[in-house]
């Protein structure tokens, strides 16, 4: 009789699928720390004899491939190649992201599934896959080498025993947990910042902590904080510092003004916005007795104040520029020197820091000198009472006050008894105005670019909300101050550039624009009928200042500027000098607003080290500076952009009701966007609420076209909008198409 088998209910072997995949993936996302198989076993989670004999198993298959190499006894590491770089991530639409990085010409595609917990802004390790022929290099995230940021701005969502804070951000693609002990007194639906506090491996999001709340979506303060908490901008000084700033001796002392050249006596004045608060920069003015001119730039001395290592400093490095949001200034200072001890204010004597030339008739600088002084402001003029002087006189016609008394209207208030200040002031004024048209004239000619953009502005009401718009003219008065601080900043850094040996300085240095993006512009102007000569730097530049010239009072201006700004080179803040493409300059720095920016507290304090002829600066210290105050540049430019954008929908939409002419400034498969010509708002006409006709996107002529009517619609056209939707909270402009214009 044949006997059975006995069964003893020995479960058949698992077999661990797709192993070989899972161990690479294991030594990739570490790739520099080696693994065992005990390692291995527990990062699958498996502790099974046979699951541990297969891991053994294919690592030795993967050895024998050289896919992975042992570097000690049972201890294995991927096989290095060149396939590792270093990037900062960009998330896009859907949740994936594409790594920039220097070194390569294309960006990296990083799914969802393999950004491995990274966030916008990260800087990561990726490793990139072999590229299929033809297509996008495509990696996954081995390791978070920085986080950019770990506070959040979102919508709290509050449940019974945890709340999740929804994110305002599209690029932020996960909502971020938050413990019922962590809501910090937060109530349902606010606006809140909230801070990561880690993100366990195996949660679909990570754990929060809310710092604070911000308050209820869609009220203006709570818009407002929330694009400064976004950005990471604060909107008040710690109380420390606000104490410390309060005890500093803003008082004049005969003692320092004795260590000074002593320029009270020359004819000083400032010239600056309406509403401006305060005032960095003066402007002097002396006829010598050779004929040339003495014209003095003086700047508020903000380093004699700034001490560093101070928590003033500290706190002005971080905050590194001041943030001009639509409707306040978040200031670098506080308001005991921004307004106070650092304001040239009229009939004040003030510590300056000082570029002083001596001009000849054509402009040409014969003599230059640089150091702290100490100077007296004779006269406040706004720009529009400055460009009065400079429309209705001529120098040799202010001889009394008859001239002027015509001229100057009521709004600029000048007594009797300020004719004798004013007449001198007048004079001077327009002298300036002739000399700094010479001065521009020339760095026309030298290739700079004029970027003349319209700024639109607001009328608001006490409560900040906006009653009008009004756009931002740039005229000779403006050009006038422009012209001078360009001559101090540019005089400034070549007096240190051309040194030897070189010193160590803060440069404000712009790129040649990029090929790739110049092209671009060129044939987005096409659509308007424009063209450009691109054959090299001089013609490309004459070709943008022509584009410039020739838009100027058409419908089609304010979108071509924006396309010409977007195809430049951004400018940054470094020690490498390179010159400044925009303005022609082979040398260039920032030295006129030390009150707003911390680069010009830099430039002022190694240009004084070096007055003194002490030793060069530590570039890297510098360098690293330098970065940061680019940084925070940028985060202060779309908090300010992001602002406008807010208060132009919250304009919109207490007019709901009217219709307006627009120019298509940008056509998607999705939409057509629009920009209103009265007001320049930009909203978006969506292609599936254009029910009169189903609309087909034509990507090379920028347009999208009727099947049935055949109406096309295409960049620069002019049409009639209504608004359907203004969204505060969203920050969205949704507008419905009525037609093209008649």
């Amino acid at each position: 009789m044949k006997r059975k088998k006995q069964s003893f209910g020995r479960k058949k072997s698992k077999t661990i699928n797709g192993l070989s995949d899972k161990i690479i993936a294991i030594l990739r996302k570490d790739h520099s720390k080696p693994y065992n198989y005990k390692q291995i076993a527990a990062k699958l989670d498996v502790d099974d004899a046979n699951s541990r004999n297969q891991i053994i198993k294919v690592l030795k298959e993967l050895q024998g491939s050289k896919e992975i190499q042992e570097i000690d006894r049972g201890k294995y590491i991927l096989t290095p190649n060149q396939n590792y770089y270093t990037g900062r991530v960009d998330i896009a639409g859907r949740g994936q992201g594409y790594i920039i990085v220097d070194e390569l010409e294309d960006d990296i595609l990083v799914k969802n599934k393999n950004l491995n917990k990274a966030l916008n802004g990260d800087t990561v390790e990726v490793y990139v896959y072999k590229r299929k022929k033809g297509g996008k290099s495509e990696g996954e995230i081995t390791n978070i080498i920085e986080r950019k940021k770990t506070e959040f701005v979102g919508t709290i969502n509050i449940q019974d025993r945890f709340a999740f804070v929804e994110m305002n951000d599209h690029k932020m693609y996960t909502d971020i947990f938050v413990h019922k002990s962590n809501i910090n007194g937060a109530q349902q639906g606010e606006r809140v910042l909230v801070e990561i506090i880690d993100w366990p491996e195996k949660a679909d999001s990570p754990n929060g902590n809310v710092i604070k709340s911000l308050g209820m979506p869609g009220e203006h303060n709570t818009e407002i904080h929330s694009i400064l908490a976004q950005y990471g901008l604060p909107y008040e000084f710690p109380a420390e510092v606000e104490e410390y700033a309060n005890k500093i001796d803003t008082k004049i002392h005969a003692s320092e003004i004795a260590k000074r050249r002593d320029m009270r006596k020359d004819l000083t004045f400032t010239i600056d916005p309406k509403d401006a608060k305060d005032f960095d920069d003066a402007l002097s003015f002396t006829e010598l007795e050779n004929g040339n001119y003495e014209v003095g730039i003086h700047i508020a001395d903000v380093s004699h104040y700034l001490k560093e290592g101070t928590i003033l400093d500290d706190e002005a490095f971080e905050r590194a520029t001041s943030v001009y949001l639509v409707d306040r200034v978040v200031p670098m200072l506080p308001e005991i020197l921004s307004n106070g001890a650092c304001s040239l204010r009229p009939h004040e004597e003030k510590y300056t820091f000082s570029a002083v030339f001596e001009m000849n008739n054509k402009a040409e600088v014969v003599k230059e000198w640089f150091g702290r002084t100490v100077t007296y402001s004779d006269a406040r003029f706004a720009y529009e009472e400055a460009q009065l002087i400079i429309e209705n006189n001529h120098p040799d016609d202010i001889r009394d006050g008859a001239k002027l008394n015509t001229t100057i209207t009521s709004e600029i208030s000048i007594t009797d008894k300020q004719y004798e200040v004013e007449k001198p002031i007048a004079k001077a004024i327009l002298e300036m105005d002739r000399l700094a048209k010479i001065l521009r004239k020339q760095r026309m000619k030298d290739g700079a670019i004029s970027f003349d953009k319209v700024e639109v502005k607001f009328i608001l009401d006490k409560e900040a909300n906006p009653e009008g718009v009004y756009f931002k003219e740039s005229k000779d008065a403006n050009k006038l101050i422009e012209e001078f601080m360009l001559l101090a900043n540019r005089s400034v850094a070549a007096y240190i550039g051309k040194q030897n040996p070189k010193k160590t300085f803060v440069y404000r240095v712009h790129d040649e624009p990029d090929d790739e993006k110049i092209a671009a512009l060129e044939n987005l102007i096409k659509q308007f009928g424009y063209k450009m000569d691109t054959r090299d730097k001089k013609s490309t530049s004459q070709s943008l200042n022509k584009l410039l010239s020739d838009v100027v009072g058409k419908k089609e201006q304010n979108l071509i500027d924006t396309l010409a700004i977007r195809s430049m080179s951004k400018a940054v803040y470094t020690t490498n000098n390179i010159g400044h493409y925009g303005l022609a300059f082979d040398y260039y720095s920032h030295f006129t607003s030390p009150i707003r920016r911390y680069p010009d507290v830099m430039v002022h304090r190694l240009l004084q080290r070096y007055l003194d002829k002490k030793d060069s600066a530590k570039e890297d210290t510098f360098e690293e500076n330098c970065k940061h105050c680019t940084d925070m540049e940028i985060l202060a430019s779309k908090a300010e952009r992001e602002s406008i954008k807010y208060m132009q929908i919250k304009y919109m939409k207490d007019h709901q009701d009217e219709e307006f002419v627009g120019v298509i400034s940008g056509v998607t498969e999705w939409g057509i966007y629009v920009e209103i010509v009265s007001n320049k708002c930009e909203g978006m006409v969506r292609i599936q609420d254009m029910q009169d006709d189903s609309y087909e996107f034509i990507k090379e002529d920028f347009a999208v076209v009727g099947r049935k009517n055949h109406i096309k619609f295409t960049l620069g056209d002019e049409v009639i909008v209504k608004v359907k939707n203004a969204d505060l909270v969203r920050k969205h402009l949704d507008f419905t198409m009525l037609g093209p214009k008649a």
